[in-house]
């Protein structure tokens, strides 16, 4: 018998489907473009800077954990 997944499982597996789209691609390439292009209209101000450097590290450390929980499950033995 299959056992029903948890909220976090379907939103875990959710995410991973996402974050390996083309369309997730696209907008972090996105994102960084019109980052660097509003460069000169903030001076290349620290704020500016600090804005890419937290975003990034936000989603490098959430990146880490959903990539440990794809690359880590282990299907159950039956007894």
């Amino acid at each position: 018998m299959r056992k029903k997944k948890n909220l976090f499982e379907r939103f875990s597996n959710w995410a991973t489907h996402a974050t390996g789209s083309s369309a997730a691609f696209i907008i972090a390439t996105s994102t960084v473009i019109i980052w660097a292009v509003s460069g000169p209209i903030f001076n290349y101000s620290e704020t500016w800077q600090l804005v890419i450097n937290t975003g990034t590290t936000i989603v490098t450390f959430l990146m880490v954990f959903l990539i440990q929980k794809s690359k880590t499950r282990i299907p159950k033995q039956s007894t």
